[in-house]
């Protein structure tokens, strides 16, 4: 999965934090929505059954 990963990380473009009270809520990774797209596309579940709200700090 690491080959495949450094392929579209290449395409990503740099994160660029313009809000001016930088009060947003935080990134989630890019790795971890790869990843979980990935499963979703390879194993055709549903994104609810895949969801992990541990990488989240601030769930709703």
């Amino acid at each position: 999965m690491n080959p495949l990963w450094a392929h579209f990380e290449a395409l990503i473009p740099p994160v660029i934090d313009t809000h001016p009270l930088g009060c947003h809520r935080p990134r989630v990774s890019d790795r971890v929505v790869f990843d979980k797209l990935v499963q979703v596309l390879v194993l055709g579940v549903m994104y609810e059954k895949i969801a992990d709200t541990s990488s989240q700090t601030n769930a709703v």
